[in-house]
């Protein structure tokens, strides 16, 4: 494959990239402050649901509405103070980061974008309630939401995309001028 070829594959349109970015995270912001909603309205603070169909599964899962004023695991309570400054930097540096990259696969985007929604969803929280809107409990693990489990699953793919093109590039022979016959 010609190098003016691979250049041309790996410099996507920014307006492509943009679109996914925004597309991703505006789907993921919309179902987020939905879902919190519906939790704010239907859930009493700091109680359980679940259908009584379902309730064999309350110990392991089920619907419960907290205010978390920390980060994830309820680490660092109170620290909205922190909190807000640093995702307002952590959004600045994703759009930063998806203008000036040049990466040919769209899943890169996807995973800013996951990111980018989750983080925007629960700064929207912080900056209208003062606390991150939790609710999904399963087992004994941390209650979280819609854009905690986005952020999460951003962070498993950019780890699984670095992982493959880490490994493609070390198969890939290297490419030296006396090689070349172009």
């Amino acid at each position: 494959m010609s190098e003016e070829l691979i250049l041309q594959e790996n410099k996507q349109p920014r307006s492509r990239r943009f679109l996914i970015l925004f597309l991703i995270a505006d789907v993921i912001i919309a179902l987020d402050q939905w879902t919190k909603w519906l939790v704010i309205k239907y859930i009493p603070l700091n109680t359980s649901w679940l259908p009584e169909s379902l309730e064999r599964f309350s110990p392991y899962a089920r619907l419960l509405h907290i205010k978390n004023t920390g980060a994830s695991f309820g680490m660092f309570q109170n620290g909205n103070i922190i909190f807000i400054p640093l995702t307002i930097l952590i959004v600045g540096g994703i759009i930063y980061y998806v203008s000036t990259l040049e990466h040919s696969n769209d899943w890169m985007w996807v995973a800013a974008g996951l990111y980018l929604g989750g983080a925007v969803g629960n700064l929207i929280d912080r900056l209208t309630i003062g606390a991150v809107t939790d609710f999904i409990s399963v087992g004994s693990f941390y209650i979280f939401n819609i854009a905690d489990a986005s952020i999460n699953v951003s962070v498993a793919m950019l780890i699984l995309l670095w992982i493959i093109e880490h490994r493609n590039s070390q198969s890939e022979p290297p490419v030296g001028p006396e090689e070349s016959h172009e």
